[in-house]
């Protein structure tokens, strides 16, 4: 075997092994975001999919929903109602009205760290937990 081809073997070797490693670092952190039980966190800059929260008959469908953002990204969730009320996002001190049968959208910045409630107003119901992460 020539020094030549032993170079070029060596030179195949190590490039197999180096995709190998990126291949698993990429896998590893794909698996461990899907273990994840909540929806996961925005990130500044990222566009996540926007979490609804439905009301039926005055109480959110499923209990208190777990809403989780973070600080530096966007809060965006969408509120359906069969019933009209104002909803109100405690600390970040948002309200829209939502009609009956309607939806209301929510879309800010995730400005204030913390764990605030989102409720039905008028009738003094916690329909979600707002939790942005610093």
């Amino acid at each position: 075997m020539t020094s030549r081809t032993r170079a070029t073997r060596l030179a195949v070797l190590i490039a197999l092994i180096a995709v190998a490693v990126v291949l698993f670092v990429v896998l590893k952190s794909d698996s461990r975001d899907s273990k994840s039980s909540s929806p996961p966190a925005t990130q500044p800059g990222s566009v996540a999919k926007v979490a609804t929260v439905t009301v039926r008959d005055a109480k959110p469908v499923g209990g208190i929903q777990r809403l989780t953002f973070q600080k530096g990204g966007r809060v965006r969730f969408e509120v359906v109602s069969d019933i009209a009320d104002e909803i109100h996002v405690h600390g970040y001190d948002l309200m829209k009205d939502v009609p009956a049968g309607g939806s209301v959208s929510f879309d800010f910045p995730a400005s204030i760290d913390g764990v605030f409630e989102v409720e039905l107003e008028g009738r003094k119901q916690q329909i979600a937990e707002l939790t942005v992460q610093p």
